[in-house]
C-alpha cells in the first residue's frame, strides 16, 4: 500500500500518554502529566450542569456562545487593560492546543519561517511542519532559562512570519520579564510578523512574578493572538475549553481555521466557563497562592532527597536535576525506572526538545496535586533511594 503521511508516521505517541500508561500499569503516582487530582470550582461545575437542561444543546455559534465571549473580553479588560470586542475579537476553541493550531493555520503558508523557543510543548513543532512552514529553534539554557537575545535575533529574517511563544512556560516554569518581552516585541515589529502567545498558565504565577501579555506592549495589539485555557485556570483540563483573543484583522482567518478543525465546542461547558471568568479577583489570586504552596512542598521534599531543584515561577511544573542522586542513565531511563521501581512518574525533559543534543539529566514533576499525594510520592522516592543505597 502507498505510504501514509510521512510526518505523522514518523511522530511517536506523545510522552505524556506513554508515561501515564506506564504509571497506570505499575500503580505509580502520576506526577508526569499536568492535570490536577481535584475538581474545579463548584459554581462553575453547577453552571455547566444546569446548562445541559436549558434547551440550548444544538450547535452553538462557531465563535463561541455570547456569554463566554463577553466574559473573555471582560477578563482581558479587568486584568490587562485590553479593550476587546467580544463579537469580532474573541474565538472559543476545543482546548488551547486547537487554539494554537488554528492561530498557526491562520498566518503560516508553506515555506514561511516560524520561530520556536525550546524546551517547548511537544505539539508545537509537528503542527508547524504539517503546515509546511520552517521551524527556527532558539534554545533556553538551564538553570536560569535566560532569553538568549543574540540567538533570538538571529532566528528572525526575511521569511519570518510568526513566533510561537509560551509564558508562563512549560516545562521550565519561566515567566518572561517586561524587558525580555520588550526585546521580543522589537523583533516582531522590525520583521513585520505575528505572535501566537500561549498564555494558558496566565494566573498560575509565584513569588510575586507578574504575567504580562505580549499583546499589551506598544504595537503588538494587531500582531498577537493570545491563547487562554479554562482547563488550567479552573482545574478542568478534561473540558478542553480554550479561547483566543486577537485583533479583528486576524480573527476572520483564525475562525476559518477553527471551522475546519472542530467548528464548535460544547455549549454547556462554555457557559460554565463564562461563570468562572466572572469570579471575583480573590479566586484568581488564590489559585496562584495555593499552587505556590504545593510547589514549595514538592521542591523542598525533592531537594531534601538530593535532587537539584530548578526555580519555577509559574505553571504546574518543577524541573529537577537527578545527577546528584548518582543515577547512571539518561532522563528517559530515569523516569521509567522511577515509575517501575519507586512507583512515581515524572516526564523526561528531552521530550521538550527537537534535537538529540538536548540536556538529558532533567526530569519534570507536576505539583498540581493534593498535599497527601505529594507527600506519598516523596515518601516512595525516599524509600526507593534508600533501597538503592543499600544494594
Amino acid at each position: 500500500m502507498k505510504p501514509q503521511n510521512d510526518l505523522l508516521s514518523a511522530t511517536g505517541t506523545t510522552i505524556f500518554t506513554v508515561m501515564s500508561a506506564l504509571a497506570l500499569e505499575h500503580g505509580a503516582i502520576n506526577l508526569g502529566q499536568g492535570f490536577p487530582d481535584y475538581d474545579g470550582p463548584e459554581d462553575v461545575l453547577k453552571a455547566a450542569a444546569d446548562a445541559l437542561f436549558d434547551g440550548r444543546n444544538q450547535y452553538p455559534p462557531l465563535s463561541g456562545v455570547p456569554e463566554l465571549r463577553a466574559a473573555v473580553a471582560q477578563h482581558n479588560q479587568r486584568f490587562y487593560g485590553l479593550t476587546i470586542d467580544p463579537k469580532d475579537e474573541v474565538l472559543v476553541t476545543s482546548g488551547a492546543t486547537e487554539a494554537i493550531t488554528a492561530c498557526l493555520m491562520a498566518v503560516l503558508n508553506p515555506g514561511d519561517e516560524c520561530v520556536l523557543i525550546e524546551p517547548l510543548y511537544d505539539t508545537y513543532l509537528p503542527v508547524v511542519k504539517l503546515l509546511g512552514a520552517v521551524p527556527k529553534l532558539v534554545r533556553l539554557t538551564p538553570p536560569d532559562w535566560a532569553l538568549p537575545r543574540a540567538e533570538l535575533a538571529a532566528a528572525f529574517g526575511p521569511k519570518t512570519k510568526a513566533i510561537l511563544f509560551n509564558t508562563p512556560m512549560n516545562p521550565t516554569g519561566k515567566v518572561f520579564t517586561a524587558e525580555e518581552l520588550e526585546f521580543l516585541a522589537g523583533l516582531i515589529a522590525r520583521h513585520d510578523c505575528y505572535a501566537i502567545c500561549d498564555e494558558v498558565y496566565e494566573h498560575l504565577t509565584f513569588d510575586g512574578a507578574r504575567h504580562i501579555p505580549l499583546m499589551t506592549l506598544p504595537g503588538m495589539r494587531q500582531r498577537c493572538m493570545r491563547v487562554g485555557s479554562a482547563g488550567k485556570t479552573f482545574s478542568l483540563t478534561g473540558w478542553k475549553i480554550g479561547y483566543i483573543t486577537c485583533d479583528r484583522t486576524l480573527s476572520a482567518n483564525v475562525a476559518k481555521a477553527h471551522q475546519n478543525l472542530t467548528f464548535t465546542t460544547p455549549p454547556n461547558l462554555q457557559r460554565g466557563v463564562a461563570v468562572g471568568l466572572l469570579k471575583d479577583d480573590a479566586y484568581f489570586a488564590a489559585i496562584g497562592t495555593s499552587l505556590q504552596a504545593k510547589r514549595d512542598r514538592l521542591a523542598k521534599g525533592l531537594a531534601d532527597l538530593g535532587f537539584g531543584v530548578l526555580p519555577s515561577r509559574g505553571s504546574y511544573f518543577i524541573t529537577t536535576d537527578f545527577r546528584p542522586l548518582g543515577f547512571n542513565g539518561d532522563d528517559v531511563a530515569f523516569c521509567r525506572t522511577l515509575t517501575t521501581e519507586a512507583k512515581v512518574t515524572a516526564i523526561p525533559v528531552t521530550a521538550f526538545y527537537a534535537s538529540t543534543d538536548a540536556p538529558s539529566h532533567y526530569a519534570r514533576f507536576a505539583f498540581c496535586k493534593g498535599e497527601a499525594v505529594l507527600d506519598e510520592a516523596l515518601a516512595r522516592i525516599g524509600r526507593w533511594l534508600a533501597e538503592r543505597g543499600a544494594r
